[in-house]
């Protein structure tokens, strides 16, 4: 029988070339001639031999992993099951994954002001993506200032240091505000913690919208995006609210999903009585009764966006900003 192949040594000696020629050819490196790196992977082929990913980190410096980051500063009672997170994770997933890297996922409440700067002074990733910002814009910019390798999910801000990655938050915030306008309504309550940066500026853009229609009012009510806090806060604003609203712009979808059986519960039809728009346009807006209008974010998109803006900020390269174009999905909730 065969020596079993299980080092690039062993390949060399197979193939009467040297390790580093067997290294050059499985990493497609052009030293080495298509005819010897060819006849050299057709040989690692034929004896299962795969290069060992520790040693190829060890001899690039790299780990093969990124870290995605979830801060909660806002809102601590999230969970990594909220539907957003897992649609963004599973996106960064495959990007990451097609492109030979795996994923290490932190779900952080930042009671310390320097939690970020332990995780990149821990050293375990090639970098990090952080998943919204949380309250957190602050800490973000301290470790931009030093540390490279890092791209945020969520709003652009003027003068920010860190890189970014997200929608068009006043722009969506007010295509919302703007749609139930156009449908009639002069009531709109905005539901949402206008805390993280992301929501007061879809709140800003409602403002705008609202201001330049005559007779229209916004109703601000401060709400969490937990579905059972979120629950508690719609119920207590509808149960109070003299007159009632005609539309509802939510700061997310799963807070609109939970005002439609609110609304239910108090005989108020969707859209008879109350317009509602949401935000994200996650999978399951188009499935519930009746289908949601919602503001889309391309969660797809944004998500190959921070994988692409990330690898080349690991190989030393400065990257831009990304902001992308909301969209209006009008379905039957308007």
């Amino acid at each position: 029988m065969s020596k079993k192949v299980r080092t690039i040594y062993d390949l060399a000696q197979l193939a009467g070339v040297s390790a580093a020629t067997v290294s050059r050819a499985l990493a497609g490196k052009d030293l080495v001639s298509a005819e010897t790196a060819e006849r050299i992977r057709k040989l690692a082929q034929a004896h299962g031999f795969r290069p060992s990913a520790v040693a190829r980190n060890l001899r690039t410096r790299r780990r093969g992993a990124i870290g995605v980051v979830i801060p909660l500063g806002h809102e601590r009672g999230q969970h990594i099951s909220d539907p957003f997170f897992m649609t963004m994770i599973g996106c960064l997933a495959d990007e990451l994954t097609e492109r030979g890297f795996d994923l290490l996922l932190s779900r952080v409440i930042p009671d310390r002001e320097d939690w970020l700067e332990a995780m990149v002074d821990a050293d375990r990733v090639d970098g990090l993506l952080i998943i919204g910002q949380s309250d957190q814009s602050a800490a973000l910019d301290a470790v931009a200032r030093r540390y490279l390798p890092m791209v945020a999910w969520g709003a652009f801000e003027q003068g920010q240091i860190h890189c970014s990655v997200g929608t068009d938050n006043f722009l969506g915030g007010r295509m919302a505000a703007q749609h139930l306008l156009d449908r009639g309504c002069r009531r709109i309550a905005f539901l949402g913690n206008p805390l993280p940066i992301e929501i007061r500026q879809r709140l800003d853009g409602a403002r705008a919208a609202v201001a330049g229609a005559a007779g229209a009012s916004l109703i601000e009510i401060p709400t969490h995006l937990t579905a059972e806090l979120s629950a508690a806060e719609i119920a207590a604003f509808l149960d109070s609210a003299d007159p009632r609203p005609d539309g509802i712009f939510a700061a997310s979808d799963l807070i609109a999903l939970n005002a439609i059986p609110l609304l239910a519960s108090r005989g108020l039809s969707v859209p008879g009585d109350v317009r509602i728009v949401g935000y994200d346009d996650l999978p399951i807006s188009r499935s519930i009764l009746p289908p949601l209008t919602t503001i889309r974010q391309d969660i797809a998109t944004g998500a190959a966006q921070l994988v692409d803006c990330l690898l080349k900020r690991i190989e030393g390269k400065q990257t831009g900003s990304v902001v992308l174009n909301p969209e209006l999905i009008v379905r039957a909730s308007t």
